[in-house]
């Protein structure tokens, strides 16, 4: 067979013509050299070495690859396996570094606030760091982990009670209601907390958010609107983009203050203010209403902070003054802001998946009745000459009521 290669469409790609090449390719690649296209986003990995998360990333792989033939939820284990992976392995090296630079040697604390199906809550902890998860569901994999790993069912609402001052860094892994609050619950933590968020789905800080700019994207303008908190709550906020199999693999982290820790107080009064001015609510005046003292720090019998104590104890732990202190106004303990609410604990089937059997029969059945009423049976001969009916049934209107 003859094949004519010069009737061939050249696309540039498949099967390149010459004539392609001299006319078409070189003229894109002097367009391309000379153009200035500016990318709304970070280049990835810009935050920690290249190099060294490649190689935490292989051998993370490798170590918890069998995760995905064990995996028991609905999701993907492909996805969502390596994606924790890359997460934990760009963690580990963002902490590696900073541990290097402060001239730390203890590894740092983590608090995953809602930390789904805790992977990355495991893979952390297994490699060194204390820490646990808290979300509002558990799910069929925790109970695979073992007992080194922590996992916490619980609701987490904004308030002086779900303070974490005996941790280092709050881990928001597409956490939903939660990503705009945590740089506020670090920042209200301790002077020394940090955060990292993995931005999905766009909240404010009660109910969704509400898009503002037409200009840019939707995920553009909820990243700016997370970085505006950071940079309220007084931190330096780092932009990244990770490489996870994901559509939002943008990062945000918060490793250090605008301000010494002598201003605490009044910086913390442009945070309640910000928070308060989402809603279009008045600012309560100090002292008073929502407005948070600053935070407090878990002291010991020595007078600092022991922070794997706290981490087995409680979310919260305050001198016993202190804290007697912000308990005796009437709105201590409460949300700093009204309407908040985590999700349900139970979640939500939106299909007809979790209907009663029997009802669903008890509906099929009605139905088949209807139908087969709807048309005269007719009769139909058999081969051996008697005579036999066969219903088709009939037709129903599908039009649903208002």
């Amino acid at each position: 067979m003859c094949i004519r290669f010069k009737r061939w469409h050249s696309d540039g790609i498949v099967y390149p013509k010459p004539t392609w090449l001299g006319e078409q390719l070189l003229a894109k690649l002097a367009r391309w050299c000379v153009q200035n296209r500016k990318s709304g986003f970070k280049s990835t990995l810009s935050l920690v070495s290249i190099m060294k998360y490649s190689k935490a990333y292989r051998e993370l792989k490798e170590k918890y690859k069998e995760m995905v033939k064990v995996w028991p939820e609905v999701t993907d284990p492909d996805k969502f396996v390596y994606e924790d992976v890359a997460i934990a392995a760009y963690l580990l090296i963002l902490w590696e570094e900073e541990r290097a630079e402060r001239g730390l040697t203890a590894r740092q604390s983590f608090v995953d606030l809602g930390c789904g199906n805790g992977l990355l809550v495991h893979i952390l902890s297994s490699e060194g760091h204390p820490g646990r998860g808290i979300d509002v569901r558990k799910r069929k994999i925790w109970d695979m982990y073992g007992p080194h790993t922590r996992l916490e069912e619980d609701a987490i609402t904004p308030n002086d009670k779900t303070l974490f001052p005996d941790v280092d860094w709050l881990i928001g892994n597409h956490s939903d209601e939660l990503t705009p609050w945590i740089p506020v619950i670090a920042a209200r933590s301790a002077y020394n907390c940090c955060f990292f968020v993995l931005p999905c789905c766009f909240f404010d800080f009660v109910g969704k958010y509400p898009r503002r700019q037409s200009k840019k994207t939707q995920y553009r303008e909820y990243l700016d609107f997370i970085k505006e908190v950071g940079s309220t709550c007084g931190f330096h906020v780092e932009e990244d983009c990770l490489r996870i199999p994901s559509t939002k693999r943008v990062c945000l982290v918060g490793k250090s203050r605008t301000y010494p820790p002598s201003r605490e107080a009044s910086v913390d009064e442009k945070r309640t203010q910000y928070i308060h001015s989402r809603r279009g609510r008045p600012v309560s005046p100090p002292g008073r209403g929502l407005s948070p003292s600053p935070p407090q720090v878990a002291f010991g019998s020595s007078g600092h902070c022991d922070g794997h104590q706290a981490l087995d104890t409680g979310v919260r732990c305050v001198p016993g003054a202190q804290a007697a202190e912000r308990g005796s106004g009437p709105q201590a303990g409460g949300p700093w802001l009204p309407g908040f609410h985590p999700r349900e604990k139970a979640e939500r089937v939106r299909n007809c998946a979790a209907l009663p059997r029997d009802f669903i029969d008890q509906v099929v059945l009605q139905v088949a009745n209807l139908l087969l009423g709807g048309k005269q049976s007719n009769p139909r001969s058999s081969r051996d000459g008697s005579v036999k009916t066969w219903n088709g049934g009939g037709k129903l209107s599908t039009t649903l009521g208002a």
